[in-house]
């Protein structure tokens, strides 16, 4: 047990201290340039996102020893964390004011509710990967029907929106892909 906690510690401590080193690179660039500028509350919300993303790396990649397994985990997590973050910053749809965006939420609860359901087995979270992407494409489309572009902003355009969203579903079905290989690689052994 006391290897065990000491293991987390270690771990919890070098994710720490990545996360501030990260967060390092926007206080330097502010130092040297106006484009960045960052206030205490992005610090605060990325410093966050970070720790939390590696943090349940950690939690969920330490379930299994195989590197399939682990490298899923990272590509799901890579592409919850990016789609956090284009949302927050910039938004999708529009700008991030946009109310539309607020549906992208549904890809978050649809992760961590499958995930949990599954209890983190490679067989189920590839199911959940695989109906994150259908809920990351499904967006835009309901978003279509509510918020019609030439009524609400639709920047970079209803193509552009729809070539985002394939990007955040392509990396959820390649780690569902990867997640199922590691569920045949399980059922082989």
């Amino acid at each position: 047990m006391i290897k065990s906690d000491n293991f987390v510690f270690k771990a919890a401590f070098r994710i720490a201290l990545v996360t501030g080193i990260i967060l390092l690179l926007p206080l330097l660039a502010m130092q040297f340039t106006d484009e960045v500028v960052w206030d205490l509350s992005d610090f605060i919300v990325m410093g966050g996102l970070l720790l939390g993303v590696g943090l349940a790396y950690e939690f969920v990649a330490r379930r299994s020893e195989k590197a399939v397994y682990q490298t899923a985990v990272g590509v799901g997590l890579a592409g919850a964390f990016l789609l956090f973050w284009v949302n927050g910053a910039v938004g999708i749809i529009g700008n991030e004011g946009q109310s539309a965006n607020l549906m992208y939420g549904a890809v978050f609860a649809v992760g961590f509710i499958g995930s949990l359901m599954s209890h983190f087995k490679p067989r189920g979270m590839a199911r959940t990967l695989f109906a994150a992407a259908f809920t990351q494409m499904l967006v835009p489309v309901i978003s279509l029907f509510i918020w019609p572009p030439p009524v609400t902003s639709w920047a970079p355009g209803v193509f552009g929106v729809f070539v985002l969203n394939a990007f955040f579903a392509m990396l959820f079905v390649t780690s569902a892909l990867l997640f199922r290989n590691a569920a045949r690689e399980q059922s082989a052994a």
